[in-house]
């Protein structure tokens, strides 16, 4: 006999959800219920990637809904222009559709950065990614940086764990700021950041430029996805995506969140909702600064095309 919860029936609940994770598929739908009452609200009418890891498979990306969904799960459907056709995406919207997704064995929780049908972005984002050497102390390092170039644009964030081993700040913002100066103002945010301290912290795209400094990823913008606040991740030990207090950062280390301890830490609170400050208005100067810094994935391109010309022309010439 299966097992259900709000009528949808769930199966395999005593496997392990992948290997390594210390957890049962039972864990992981134990966790959503959980935590629906916060996870929701961060991805309600957002289009929705998830990461799923079926048994004996190689973890996939999922955006477009199988054949398959219930016709009860809500979902949009949006353009892909890199692929040209129309993406149906979910939209978790409520908890029957979390615990399909969980049943899915969709681990992690991807919410685009806009909701269905509104063209700008609710956020500012920084992705703060330490090195491999360096851990979640340098990340911290770097989220101060980028707390005080916000500061001196009278902004403000808060600050959440990415379930691996860097940090994530979210700026909430007013209004209904263009993609594109979203993205100018991320880019002058992470330049700020980085000539607070550029032995700390760098903004280069290219990872063997980077010199074992903390990445300032200020790409999540547009079309991109950044996982939820609360979203568990596949890693070791099953930790998940979890909100920090600024104050808190040197006490914490990522492993502290995981999809067996968030529940009793959070207990009724929602510090993702108590720690995000009133929406602002984007920066005039940020805007401004960022809009003469190039896009990094161009650049990259670009710079990755010279160097591979120069290594051409060097072994011809040897």
């Amino acid at each position: 006999m299966g097992e259900e919860r709000d009528g949808v029936p769930l199966t395999n609940l005593d496997q392990e959800l992948f290997p390594g994770a210390g957890v049962t598929k039972r864990d992981l739908v134990d966790y959503l219920d959980a935590v629906a009452g916060r996870l929701l609200p961060v991805l309600r009418d957002r289009p929705l990637s998830v990461i799923r890891v079926l048994r004996g498979q190689e973890r996939f990306m999922q955006k477009n809904l199988p054949k398959y969904t219930p016709d009860w799960v809500p979902r949009a459907t949006v353009w892909a222009e890199a692929s040209h056709r129309e993406v149906t995406y979910a939209l978790a919207n409520d908890r029957r559709t979390l615990f399909w997704l969980g049943n899915q064995r969709a681990v992690e929780y991807h919410p685009a950065l806009m909701r269905a049908g509104v063209p700008y972005p609710t956020h500012l984002i920084m992705d703060l990614d330490p090195p491999e050497e360096g851990g979640f102390g340098a990340a911290v390092a770097a989220a101060r940086l980028v707390r005080e170039a916000l500061a001196g644009a009278g902004m403000s964030g808060a600050i959440k764990t990415s379930g691996s081993k860097g940090v994530h700040v979210f700026v909430p913002l007013a209004g209904e700021p263009a993609i594109e100066d979203v993205a100018a103002a991320q880019r002058a945010v992470a330049a700020r950041a980085e000539r607070i301290d550029p032995e700390l912290a760098t903004t280069a795209f290219i990872r063997e430029d980077r010199h074992g400094k903390v990445f300032l990823d200020a790409t999540r913008a547009g079309g991109a996805t950044v996982a939820a606040a609360y979203s568990p991740r596949i890693r070791p030990g099953a930790p998940v995506s979890f909100p920090v207090a600024w104050s808190d950062l040197d006490q914490v280390t990522p492993a502290d969140f995981t999809i067996r301890t968030a529940p009793g830490l959070l207990g009724d609170g929602d510090p993702w909702a108590d720690s995000m400050p009133a929406p602002q208005e984007l920066d005039a100067g940020l805007i401004a600064e960022g809009h003469t810094i190039p896009v990094a994935r161009v650049q990259a391109m670009h710079e990755g095309k010279r160097r591979a010309k120069a290594r051409r022309e060097a072994a011809g010439e040897t």
